[in-house]
């Protein structure tokens, strides 16, 4: 569904897409056993919400990961490129709508490994049968382990974004945005 099919539905397309969004990460981080991530060219908005729950991250060489938001009229997932990338990175990468590569991610240790595009997917399915070669009884504690340890609250987190994305959508803030999308000369707030 894109931005013009959100608006003509009203609200309520909103409130369903945010939830949508909220339960898809969620599914993935709550997994009960490690999610691999394969990713190839662009991993942008949900994308990063996807891989940055995901428990590790195969990338082809071509891959390029960012939150294009906020030239869009939108907010969210910063907690979820928080988890890629050191924190005033993501902020300027937030701030900025632009993007890394997967070579940069690699090299703050977010991805695991950088790979031709035709050798992503074995890649990914090598590093995920290793995991699953662990006993399964093991690796789901290990996993609610990790999950129980990490520093932030992904799914608090998120959705106090959310929230503020509601909110530059109700106020109009998100519309003025959008109308501008696509124009060059944009101002600053």
């Amino acid at each position: 569904m894109d931005i013009k099919e959100i608006q003509a539905q009203g609200r309520s397309a909103l409130v369903g897409v945010n939830r949508g969004c909220f339960e898809a990460f969620a599914a993935v981080y709550e997994c009960e056993v490690p999610v691999v991530a394969a990713v190839q060219g662009f991993c942008l908005g949900g994308g990063i919400g996807l891989v940055g729950n995901a428990d590790v991250i195969v990338a082809s060489e071509d891959a390029t990961f960012g939150l294009p938001e906020l030239d869009r009229g939108a907010l969210g997932a910063a907690t979820h490129l928080a988890r890629l990338v050191p924190q005033h990175l993501m902020r300027a990468l937030y701030y900025t709508s632009r993007t890394a590569t997967a070579a940069e991610l690699h090299a703050y240790g977010s991805v695991w490994r950088v790979v031709p595009r035709s050798e992503l997917l074995p890649s990914a399915l090598e590093l995920a049968a290793e995991i699953a070669a662990k006993d399964g009884e093991l690796i789901r504690l290990a996993k609610s382990a990790i999950n129980g340890i990490d520093p932030v609250d992904v799914r608090r987190s998120y959705r106090f974004e959310q929230g503020f994305t509601f909110e530059a959508d109700v106020s109009g803030v998100a519309d003025r945005v959008r109308d501008t999308f696509g124009t060059s000369g944009r101002k600053g707030a």
